[in-house]
């Protein structure tokens, strides 16, 4: 079952920008393990955090968990199958 098309186009903006924010805070963890004395990317590291967090929350407020396994809360009925799965995004 394919659910492409049948979420609003805020759905995929905000996947996109938790992919990107995905993406530069593994970069920034990476650079890190060789320059831990580096401020202003801890610095960067946490905003982005920061921001991954709200966005992340906003996102599952919306339409359910992004990962299962007990990253996250689910309403009632359970929610976890009703969103698409990564290969359908």
């Amino acid at each position: 079952m394919s659910h492409k098309g049948n979420l609003d186009p805020q759905f995929y903006e905000m996947l996109e920008k938790l992919q990107a924010l995905d993406f530069v805070l593994v970069e920034l963890n990476l650079f890190l393990d060789t320059h831990p004395d580096d401020l202003a990317s801890i610095q960067q590291y946490n905003q982005l955090v920061q921001e991954r967090t709200q966005l992340a929350n906003h996102f599952q407020q919306l339409y359910g968990p992004l990962m299962n396994f007990g990253h996250s809360y689910s309403k009632f009925p359970w929610e976890w199958s009703k969103v698409p799965w990564p290969w359908q995004v």
